[in-house]
């Protein structure tokens, strides 16, 4: 309603006023909290209150249109195919920019046009095909499908539904087939989804390298295999990577083309619901890398192009295209790709039994420069603005609402490198509702001390900051190398730490050389610390624990399709002969002294020494005197450090 003539409207209070402190205070439930706890971020409180508003409004809005988010939700349940109660098929997809829709596939001789989808409103296909006579499957479980779109230009393509459920590459084929999944016994989970730990220990994992074989390992062979060696190690939590379908297999599962699909090259779905089952009869927490930050640009068999057009599920133009991955860029504002990406979210959590996500490429989400060529200072006026996609930004507080209130004890990691705040602060305060971030510039530190520096240069200050400088009341991942260390180009940090001397001197038998004494114990060092002060939780990457020798890389044309570095050999850590079966031992008694100490839930450690010429660390943490000599050539006797605490310590040596 127009104000009356002559009569003024009330001014906006002004940004960063007293009057506009208030308001945002009064928008956001426990915005007051966070300043608390942050006082450089009352500049900025107008913005966490925008944010706020506008997933209070699409949430408002998703309830008043669509029943609420919990129906919003199930779109998997009436997008794709779906057998009905009477032997009929119901088929539904959304292709705006589609003259026509049509069904086909063995099931009527790939006949492209006898099943027309009957055009609904906002950009909806909708089509109904009647059992038949005799009551027979219309479509069997295993037979192969289309949808065909014909575009306003007068194409006819084919294409995989962005809902198919199964797909995938028959012989030498170059494209994906979508394959109806349908089982007429589907798998039935036995085992109750664990309590959510207190401490996480993550170990970071990906089926296909799981075998010392070159080829691809399955889910049966990672189940039969892997699990039992995880539970051993001490680890409760299990991250899997490139699960989502991906038809590159050496894009390491994030160039992803069918994101509602189990990657078939490792098995069936029902034997990656038996994986899951298994580690939660274990104990064992299982997290699913999740990636909604970008798609493949694959048409035949992704989602780009799927109606015609550029447009579809993602931006059009140069907006919609992340120019260093070469993919494409999901439109986080429009209404139908809301419903699928938290679609996607839903149906891994309870299709499959995930516990939780790693949310990857945050950081390119959360900026419309997605990270490229920034440095990220520190300085908070990086972290607001409109550098900030917030659409982006909105949907990801949509996916941490709907994670924790279908299942409060999930997890949620979001791997961002920019240090955003407040995004791992609860949504309440207007903050982003992950639980933990991953330390990422920890890898990075041991890397450039162990490339870099002579030992003795190592900087032991540096080390602390390093490892505590996080976000107080936002919890971190810690670790000291992730996959993204072990990929071609670089090594592991065991590889990096003994190089050519692992081929010859890791036997027993062999003389202890310096390179490999000084190797294995930096290894178990470093893993210590970075275990015991840089962070709330700690990731370690599938053979990593054993130092692992050489580098990851997956079979492309630059390696002549081998998969010599694709894969993990285990067999090196079984070998009593080996000096690797002495870093597996220290990882999983790192990890059961963990278990019985908790110091990943305890609170932040307190330094008591950070000694340059020393070369000594010492800090207090969940009860426990933690005492570090980097030194390259001294040792101490009766060294003395301060203790919060009197009396007698019991006496770990490693």
């Amino acid at each position: 309603m127009a104000a009356p003539a002559g009569s003024a409207t009330p001014a906006a209070p002004a940004k960063g006023s007293e009057a506009a402190l208030a308001a945002a205070l009064a928008d956001v439930p426990e915005l007051a909290r966070l300043l608390e706890v942050d006082p450089y971020l009352k500049p900025f409180a107008e913005d966490f209150q925008r944010r706020y508003k506008k997933f209070s409004k699409i949430l408002s809005d998703i309830g008043e249109n669509e029943g609420g988010i919990d129906k919003f939700s199930r779109g998997y349940e009436s997008f794709g195919i779906h057998r009905c109660a009477d032997g009929g098929l119901y088929c539904k997809e959304w292709a705006p920019g589609a003259e026509g829709v049509f069904l086909t596939g063995d099931f009527n001789g790939w006949n492209p046009f006898s099943y027309p989808y009957k055009k609904l409103d906002y950009g909806k296909w909708e089509l109904y095909i009647p059992p038949k006579q005799n009551k027979s499957v219309l479509v069997p479980h295993g037979s192969k499908l289309k949808v065909v779109i014909t575009s306003k230009s007068g194409e006819i393509l084919y294409r995989i539904s962005p809902w198919a459920k199964y797909v995938a590459r028959e012989g030498g084929n170059v494209n994906y087939d979508w394959i109806c999944w349908d089982p007429e016994h589907p798998y039935k989970f036995k085992h109750s989804r664990p309590k959510k730990p207190k401490s996480v220990r993550i170990y970071e994992s990906h089926v296909g390298i799981s075998s010392h074989e070159g080829k691809i390992a399955s889910y049966k062979h990672f189940t039969c295999n892997v699990l039992p060696r995880i539970k051993d190690l001490g680890y409760n939590c299990i991250q899997l990577m490139a699960i989502m379908e991906h038809a590159y297999y050496a894009s390491f599962g994030y160039q992803i083309t069918s994101f509602f699909a189990a990657s078939s090259r490792y098995g069936t779905p029902e034997e990656l619901k038996e994986l899951v089952d298994t580690a939660h009869s274990m104990g064992i927490t299982v997290l699913l890398d999740v990636v909604h930050s970008h798609a493949s640009k694959n048409s035949e068999d992704g989602l780009n192009m799927f109606d015609g057009t550029d447009s579809c599920y993602f931006h059009s133009g140069p907006r919609g295209t992340h120019d260093l991955w070469d993919s494409k860029l999901f439109a986080y504002s429009n209404w139908e790709v809301l419903r699928f990406l938290l679609s996607n979210i839903r149906w891994w959590l309870e299709e499959y039994c995930f516990d939780g996500f790693r949310f990857d490429g945050v950081t390119s989400m959360l900026y419309h420069h997605h990270g490229m060529g920034q440095s990220f200072s520190g300085d908070y006026n990086e972290y607001f603005g409109l550098q900030v996609d917030e659409d982006a930004l909105t949907y990801l507080m949509l996916a941490n609402h709907l994670i924790h209130t279908l299942y409060p004890d999930s997890i949620t990691i979001a791997e961002d490198v920019s240090g955003m705040p407040a995004l791992c602060s609860p949504i309440s305060q207007g903050g982003g509702g992950f639980d933990y971030r991953l330390a990422m510039a920890i890898p990075d530190k041991w890397i450039q001390l162990i490339k870099e520096f002579k030992d003795e240069d190592w900087n032991m200050g540096n080390i602390v900051y390093t490892l505590t400088n996080r976000r107080y009341l936002e919890k971190c991942i810690a670790y000291a190398e992730s996959h993204d260390q072990a990929l071609v180009g670089d090594k592991t940090l065991a590889f990096w730490l003994m190089d050519a001397e692992m081929y010859t001197n890791m036997s027993v038998l062999a003389p202890f050389t310096p390179v490999i004494d000084r190797g294995i114990q930096l290894h178990k060092m470093i893993r210590l610390i970075t275990h015991a002060l840089g962070g709330e939780g700690y990731l370690n990457f599938m053979g990593n624990e054993f130092g692992h020798p050489e580098w990851l890389d997956f079979p492309r044309k630059g390696n002549n399709e081998s998969y010599h570095y694709a894969r993990r050999q285990f067999h090196l850590t079984d070998d009593d002969l080996l000096r690797y079966k002495f870093l597996n031992n220290f990882d999983r008694d790192m990890n059961r002294l963990e278990e019985r100490c908790g110091w990943l839930s305890a609170p932040q450690a307190f330094v008591s020494e950070k000694h340059e010429g020393n070369k000594i660390i010492a800090f207090e943490r969940a009860g426990l005197l933690f005492i570090f000599n980097f030194h390259p050539n001294k040792s101490y006797t009766d060294y003395r450090v301060g203790t919060a605490l009197p009396g007698k310590y019991p006496f770990f040596y490693w």
